[in-house]
């Protein structure tokens, strides 16, 4: 094929897909909203939607094998935060630090410590029990909220709202008795409320509220909290799977700190510590210089359509914004 004839191919800086036609890019860049918050690869830095999704690029089966990250990888990276490493010493100092272990069963399920005004986010974890003929209704019956340093706040057990007619023993591991001297719903909210917002009692929320699934938390709670402060483990788009389908608590948990949950009945506070684990090393990550998302405005979406197929990849880049706020803006 002669130079005149051949094609022009455009490709994206971020995933490396090809076009054919400039505005076909253009339009990839608008709905993948690629930016230096997505997750990549160590090695050759492809942008993906969730870190699942460079796990099965950095596990692709052998006949669909190219390049070198599947060999780098299994040599220098860690199966957990999916980082490259110099080396195997370094690797293996790395883990030492990446690979927690499972927090300790709370003593004393029932207490409530002073709320420390320094605090900036803590964890909650609610565990229901069943009402209503056939068990269905969710019932809050535990509470337990920590710290950033895995601190109890508040733990109590609750007095249910209905009659219980499915305790959920092998999941929740209660009884009849445990909930019998537990405060009332509206003492337990009201608790709550209070430490969300760092002690004072005009409503508005100051802490952010991290958790898993944490719709489902509220609503058992009949708490409303602001959205913008809402830290959820099950709704991050980096820890969803390839689909953006959630990820379960328990999966997240094994696969990115290194150890198991819920191998038996579900314990609020190890949930909670979980939780909380997972959002403080989503939170922590270095994405280097990224120009703040609000200077961008509306992103590529705030462009012409003409000045965008001016633009070279590179700079269809540097405009594009995250679809998602990223955890690692709340260290500013």
């Amino acid at each position: 094929m002669s130079p005149k004839t051949a094609k022009i191919r455009h490709r994206c800086v971020a995933c490396y897909k090809m076009f054919n036609r400039r505005q076909h890019l253009v339009e990839h860049m608008k709905i993948s909203h690629h930016s230096l918050h997505q997750p990549r690869c160590g090695v050759c830095f492809k942008h993906c939607k969730s870190f699942e999704s460079v796990r099965e690029h950095l596990n692709v089966p052998d006949h669909l094998f190219k390049g070198d990250c599947k060999t780098i990888f299994s040599e220098r990276g860690c199966a957990l935060c999916l980082q490259i490493f110099e080396d195997a010493t370094a690797l293996a100092d790395h883990k030492n630090n990446c690979h927690l272990s499972a927090p300790l069963p709370l003593v004393n399920p029932t207490r409530t410590l002073g709320v420390n005004t320094r605090l900036k986010a803590v964890a909650i974890d609610c565990e229901m029990v069943g009402g209503g003929d056939d068990g269905s209704i969710d019932l809050c019956a535990s509470v337990c909220l920590v710290d950033e340093d895995e601190h109890v706040i508040f733990s109590t057990h609750v007095q249910p709202q209905l009659p219980v007619t499915d305790y959920r023993h092998k999941v929740t591991g209660l009884t009849q008795e445990d909930l019998k001297n537990g405060m009332r719903l509206q003492d337990v909210r009201e608790k709550v409320l209070a430490i969300l917002c760092g002690g004072h009692n005009d409503g508005a929320g100051r802490l952010l509220l991290v958790g898993h699934d944490l719709r489902h938390d509220m609503k058992c709670l009949k708490l409303q909290y602001p959205s913008h402060l809402l830290r959820d483990t099950a709704k991050y788009v980096p820890l969803m799977k390839t689909n953006l389908v959630s990820q379960s608590l328990k999966y997240l948990t094994r696969s990115y700190l290194g150890y198991k949950i819920q191998c038996g009945k579900h314990e609020p506070y190890e949930d909670c510590v979980s939780a909380m684990r997972l959002y403080k090393r989503m939170r922590d990550q270095e994405h280097g210089k990224a120009e703040k998302e609000e200077e961008k405005g509306d992103g590529l979406n705030s462009w012409k359509q003409s000045d965008l197929e001016k633009m070279k990849p590179e700079e269809l880049y540097h405009n594009s914004t995250s679809e998602y706020r990223c955890w690692c803006l709340d260290r500013r």
